[in-house]
């Protein structure tokens, strides 16, 4: 099989880079290859389908159609186990050979295992996957309770989503003792790990995971360092991801955490691109290569490859100098996470965890008792970060702000007293392009 732009991967990245494909050339033939079994969906819904409020059905983000209409030809269940760059030509688990003129990669990351005895030779689940959301469904069918190994985001949705189902569910940290370690400050995390608690999950931030001893079937014992012991009927485990990108033969793109971007998607391979969780691009405030694997820059990292990769290139190459002007290449990414728990609402932007730093002006107003959190970090007139729980702010307008560089002048004080209404009126002046408040 032979087709002229390939794409690797089904969520945001792999669509928008569809979609932007065929604006630029509605006749190439487009060859869009998913390892899972089903239409493309988000992975952000994964944990809504295992607390059972979202139904497997309803999260897919294209239909059948959408493939027919756009001339795509869509592989699913078809996992890529071989790209060749020098031959360009890709192998299927099923021995079926793909040549491309141009390659997306777009494959997301993958789970990785902490180093702990025990715990390869024990049954255990992961969450990246509609797969992995209906094994854990099904073993929570036959289970009364569960260890979650790991803080993180996933690791916490597992927990509720479990609790829910009326499982005993104990989480148990992993390198860092706290919840939410890489996203939320120390007080912001103290109010998140507090409702949890008060909903009756077992979160002991104190021990560490010494061993694991496998069980019959799902079942599992927890040995902690502290030399205590929780039997599970099933272990989650949500320590970690890696890029996923060991497919690569012959002449491989630069790599270091992920696969080497310019800013236009490109890698180091001239007929190679690369978006989403797998593409180390640059970083908005360092302005070094760094991932940051959130859905808002997949979509963008998507649309831009796929314009890079359908356009003319002697166009591209006469406007690149101009492109960052014109929002047509990539301007680098700023984290935004997202986390919904208990019926409470929680973001955090940007370099929201700077703390007792002189560079920089940071306002907080919390309400312990009803659990309210409101960060916001300046740099000079600038809003570099925020956290927000309960807060009635949109991340999505804080990470314009942001990315666009509005500069509030002498309004900093307004912003702070009245975060809403400024920060509708700074978005409205900032589309209107006038950056003034």
């Amino acid at each position: 099989m032979e087709t002229k732009y390939l794409i690797i991967g089904s969520s945001h990245a792999g669509l928008s880079a569809a979609d932007e494909i065929r604006i630029e050339d509605p006749d190439g033939s487009l060859t869009m290859v998913s390892m899972e079994d089903c239409l493309p969906y988000s992975p952000t819904v994964l944990p809504y389908i295992v607390s059972g409020k979202v139904a497997a059905e309803k999260i897919y983000l294209r239909d059948d159609q959408y493939f027919k209409n756009k001339n795509i030809t869509f592989l699913k269940g078809k996992k890529v186990v071989k790209v060749d760059t020098q031959a360009s030509k890709v192998t299927l688990d099923d021995g079926n050979v793909i040549g491309y003129e141009k390659v997306l990669i777009a494959t997301g990351s993958e789970p990785t295992l902490p180093p702990i005895p025990g715990l390869k030779e024990s049954k255990y689940h992961v969450l990246r996957t509609m797969k992995d959301a209906q094994e854990i469904n099904k073993a929570a069918e036959q289970a009364k309770s569960a260890v979650i190994l790991g803080t993180g985001l996933v690791g916490m949705h597992a927990a509720e989503g479990l609790a829910e189902k009326g499982l005993k569910v104990d989480v148990i940290r992993g390198r860092r003792p706290a919840v939410l370690p890489n996203y939320f400050d120390k007080a912001s995390m103290q109010m998140i790990h507090k409702v949890f608690l008060d909903h009756g999950i077992g979160c002991n931030l104190d021990n560490q995971v010494a061993s694991v001893e496998p069980g019959a079937g799902e079942k599992a014992k927890i040995v902690l360092k502290n030399g205590n012991a929780i039997d599970a009927d099933m272990l989650v485990v949500g320590t970690g991801v890696r890029s996923r990108m060991d497919f690569f033969t012959n002449v491989t793109p630069q790599m270091e955490e992920g696969i080497l971007v310019d800013d236009m998607m490109r890698s180091s391979v001239e007929n190679v691109w690369a978006a989403g969780d797998v593409a180390q691009a640059l970083d908005f405030f360092s302005g070094k290569k760094e991932l940051n694997a959130i859905l808002p820059d997949a979509f963008e990292q998507g649309k831009i490859a796929g314009a890079s990769m359908a356009g003319n290139p002697e166009a591209l190459a006469a406007v690149e100098g101009l492109c960052k002007e014109e929002g047509f290449c990539y301007n680098g990414g700023v984290s935004m996470n997202t986390f919904n728990f208990y019926g409470n609402r929680s973001f955090a932007v940007g370099q929201s965890l700077i703390e007792d730093d002189k560079d920089y002006v940071i306002d907080v107003h919390a309400d312990v008792d009803s659990c309210f959190y409101q960060k916001f970090v300046f740099k000079g007139n600038y809003l570099v970060g925020a956290i927000g729980i309960n807060s009635s702010l949109d991340p999505g307008v804080i990470m314009n702000i942001i990315r666009r560089k509005v500069n509030m002048k002498d309004k900093v004080g307004d912003f702070i007293n009245h975060p809403l209404n400024v920060s509708r009126r700074l978005m409205w002046d900032s589309w209107r392009g006038v950056a003034k408040v």
